[in-house]
């Protein structure tokens, strides 16, 4: 088939790899301008290495970048994993329109940081859609979806690298077939179950120690590795990455303080939330490294009764 990537980043480049393994023509690949000083887009770099044409619109809704999706007269549009908004004039050229990822179980978990928030709050399981894009957010007909369970420990890293990224790659292959076959199905998605969810950054992942245990923890794997949640150690930002929660049975009761360090391991320190501890495995201090949560408890003098998020 005869294809048009639009995308960015690492899932972008991984979806063009993939087509043009099987032996499909991409006939042109658009993706965002980057910002002053940014590196080269992964996908971008990618194309051009395999001699790829590269289109860099900064919006999608131009005339020019519609002319020139016409002029490739391409089958079908694949977006792998766009910010930028696509309208319907732009995603119907293709002659069999366009199909797009989205790393959730439409249509649960609309929006951008659609990874981060079924961990954070508590779910079992999640997934990934290809769907046709409308004007809407994430809300066009379902083509085809894929779920994946949510372990205890699972992180932001370890759902989307071992699992939604790679299962996201292969499924653009699997419904970019069925959509040429004329064998997808293409569902509405039941409103009644819609939910939205906007961008997890910095002041979504700060800790609220006066939390339940349960919830300080999904919140530090939810956002492992980014956007990194934290704390503060005496007025500094503190980011905790990989973490171990506690229940109270596995240390004879809460004791001290909330958000206060209740012990330094060989692995780490722990600190006491409501129900449990959390003990840090590894951790990031201001300006400085992730290293170790013994390294920092060491060098930032870290011990017994220390009081974090003051």
């Amino acid at each position: 088939m005869k294809i048009a990537i639009i995308g960015q980043q690492d899932f972008g480049k991984a979806v063009l790899e993939a087509f043009l393994a099987r032996g499909d023509t991409v006939a042109g690949v658009f993706c965002a301008p980057e910002k002053a000083g940014a590196r080269a887009d992964a996908l971008k770099v990618a194309a051009q290495e395999k001699g790829v044409q590269v289109f860099q619109y900064p919006s999608l809704k131009t005339p020019e970048a519609h002319e020139k999706l016409k002029s490739l007269g391409v089958d079908i549009g694949i977006m792998a994993f766009v910010l930028q908004f696509a309208p319907q004039e732009f995603v119907k050229i293709p002659k069999n329109g366009t199909i797009q990822y989205h790393p959730s179980l439409l249509p649960k978990f609309r929006g951008p940081s659609s990874i981060n928030w079924p961990i954070i709050k508590g779910e079992t399981k999640t997934g990934l859609t290809i769907f046709r894009p409308n004007d809407g957010l994430d809300e066009g007909e379902v083509i085809l979806q894929k779920e994946t369970p949510i372990s205890p420990d699972d992180t932001l890293g370890t759902v989307y690298f071992d699992r939604l990224f790679p299962m996201g790659v292969a499924a653009m292959l699997e419904a970019a077939d069925l959509v040429m076959a004329g064998k997808h199905r293409e569902v509405v998605q039941d409103e009644s179950q819609a939910s939205y969810e906007g961008w997890c950054r910095e002041a979504e992942a700060r800790i609220n120690w006066a939390n339940h245990v349960d919830f300080v923890y999904n919140v530090i794997r939810g956002c492992n590795p980014a956007p990194g949640a934290w704390t503060t150690l005496n007025g500094v930002k503190l980011q905790l990455f990989d973490a171990r929660k506690l229940p109270v049975r596995t240390f004879g009761g809460v004791k001290g303080k909330i958000g206060e360090v209740a012990e330094i391991s060989a692995q780490g320190f722990s600190v006491t939330a409501q129900g449990g501890r959390i003990e840090i495995l590894k951790a990031k201090l201001g300006d400085g490294k992730k290293v170790t949560a013994t390294d920092l408890a060491a060098t930032a003098g870290i011990k017994p009764g220390t009081l974090l998020g003051t």
